[in-house]
């Protein structure tokens, strides 16, 4: 009896595969098509996906907050941190601050990608200089705190804004081609040419040059003998041609596409609000939409020191107790560290962030203002959008403009809105593929005073698009920035309190700004990433509302 019913449970379970692999097709809900069919035309529907993070980063699942709610007193006197309600969507940051060691990671690639452009190197070097201090002895960490491996984990500082920003898209390009490589999309890395491998079979050299650019690629224009690897994604597409290159001869494939799911969103500087937000980490204080308790720092309570009983009385972030004590007495030291500490120091937040308060200070995204909180959305807010599109050298084709580097060259957005293609072309330096040179409100775009003479007349009247709210372009009044005061678009904040400031800088609301060019040893960065999809991170043991699935359509 026990062998039949064995017998049984198989003959259903291989019915049930069977039915499985016949199972029909999902269907377009409009148009009752099938998709992923190449037999009509190849449209393709995509698994829907939730992507895990990148590389180091944990979840922040956002919400509601108080924007400078934190805040118990103005000891500057500027009223900078007015509170303000916000939503911050859900994101990704960085577990820990950026460290010495993923810089020289940094400069490596730089040394070996491009080892005779010295200028791309001394630039991405660090500002080691700002160690110095006229009455102090701080060449030590001038020459050693970089490089030195006893400083390898320690937070990068000498780093300015412009600086956090290439690091962040180098970042980027070198995750996703990890991510192509590693699943054979690209050459695998062992068998790329000149990777020291001895015997065993090597791809050609790669058709194209330049560095894996994630743009690039995305368009199509990395491509090629000694790039395409050997599971890359097939091509259902009536119009796709066997590849030589990916694998099979026979079998079209193509490169891997933002619908695939597969490549990771861009590594960028948070923006303050993100910050702030991850910083107080009042996730942990919060049960059915109700705050139980505030913060004013990154941990409960209203003091700097543990009130665990195995950590009693120590000091939970790295900064100066009081002038002239930067780590406290020697044989019980409170903070433990006389300049920066490493990245992993002291206890994570209820985010499971190191470091929101003291260490370094950290570079976010937003250009600086003074009534920031006064003047931006109450949803997602942000200071500083300069839109930019990328430059097509062959806009028939479609294709993008590069620089020496391999990168997409990037214009200041011309529009609010999406062009016409005839814009598009004329906005280009081109013409319709008609032979007709774009005409009427066409031309507007290469010509804005054509199409409106009161622009000749009048600089205020049709002027071109520029997305900077009364900063430095502002034609009505180009003195309110930069020259009575030291503020203009350079300007960008940094929050969060270093190894050598007092307790008030250590509140997630302070805020203080410098110019994007400048930099310090008190000052270092962690980087985010944007969420797409839902903005639920745990949906497990939460109510939900139940969603019917569509009815499939049926041709009769």
């Amino acid at each position: 009896m026990k062998m039949v019913f064995t017998r049984t449970a198989v003959i259903l379970l291989g019915l049930g595969v069977l039915m499985s692999g016949c199972s029909k097709k999902e269907k377009s809900q409009k148009t009752g098509m099938t998709y992923n069919d190449k037999t009509n035309g190849g449209y393709e529907r995509f698994k829907q996906v939730h992507p895990a993070p990148g590389p180091g980063l944990v979840a922040i699942e956002g919400g509601t907050f108080v924007m400078g709610g934190s805040a118990d007193q103005d000891v500057t006197y500027d009223y900078n941190n007015v509170r303000r309600r916000v939503t911050v969507p859900s994101f990704y940051m960085d577990e820990t601050e950026v460290s010495n060691q993923d810089w020289l990671d940094y400069l490596h690639w730089i040394s070996v990608t491009f080892p005779n452009d010295r200028e791309l190197y001394y630039n991405a070097l660090p500002d080691t200089l700002v160690w110095r201090r006229p009455l102090s002895y701080n060449e030590p960490y001038v020459e050693n705190y970089l490089r030195h491996p006893a400083y390898e984990d320690y937070p990068v500082v000498g780093v300015s804004w412009d600086q956090a920003q290439d690091y962040c898209s180098w970042r980027t390009d070198r995750m996703n081609e990890n991510i192509l490589r590693e699943t054979g999309r690209l050459v695998a890395w062992k068998d790329m040419p000149g990777n020291g491998k001895k015997g065993g079979k090597t791809a050609p050299a790669p058709a194209n040059k330049d560095p894996f650019n994630t743009d690039i690629y995305l368009n199509g224009q990395y491509r090629g003998a000694g790039i395409d690897g050997k599971k890359m994604m097939v091509d259902i597409s009536p119009n796709a041609k066997p590849s030589t290159t990916g694998g099979k001869s026979s079998r079209p494939v193509r490169p891997v596409r933002i619908e695939d799911g597969i490549l990771k969103q861009g590594y960028r500087l948070p923006s303050e609000a993100e910050w702030e937000y991850a910083a107080l980490g009042l996730i942990g204080n919060t049960e059915f939409e109700n705050i139980d308790n505030d913060k004013i720092y990154p941990w409960n309570g209203m003091g700097v020191r543990s009130a665990k009983s195995k950590t009693r009385g120590l000091i939970m972030a790295n900064f100066k107790r009081g002038e002239g004590d930067n780590m406290g007495v020697g044989g019980y030291l409170n903070d433990k560290a006389e300049i920066t500490a490493p990245v992993r120091s002291n206890p994570p937040n209820d985010f499971g962030l190191y470091n929101m308060a003291g260490n370094v200070n950290e570079w976010v995204q937003d250009t600086y203002r003074q009534t920031s909180f006064e003047e931006f959305e109450d949803f997602n807010p942000f200071r500083g959008n300069e839109y930019k599109n990328k430059r097509l050298a062959d806009p028939q084709k479609g294709l993008y403009a590069k620089d020496k580097y391999g990168k997409p060259i990037l214009d200041p957005a011309k529009s609010g809105r999406k062009m016409t293609y005839a814009e598009l072309l004329a906005s280009q330096g081109q013409t319709p593929a008609n032979g007709n040179a774009a005409n009427g409100a066409n031309a507007n775009a290469a010509n804005p005073a054509a199409a409106n003479p009161v622009a000749a007349k009048n600089p205020l009247a049709g002027k071109p698009y520029n997305p900077d709210f009364r900063g430095a372009q502002d034609s009505v009044n180009n003195a309110l920035y930069g020259t009575t005061t030291l503020v203009n678009d350079h300007s960008k904040v940094y929050k969060g309190g270093s190894w050598n400031d007092m307790a008030f800088w250590l509140n997630p609301a302070t805020r203080r700004f410098m110019d994007e060019d400048e930099s310090s040893a008190e000052v270092g960065f962690r980087c985010a990433m944007t969420l797409v999809g839902g903005a639920e991170i745990n949906p497990s043991g939460k109510p939900h509302f139940s969603v019917k699935k569509p009815k499939n359509f049926k041709a009769r």
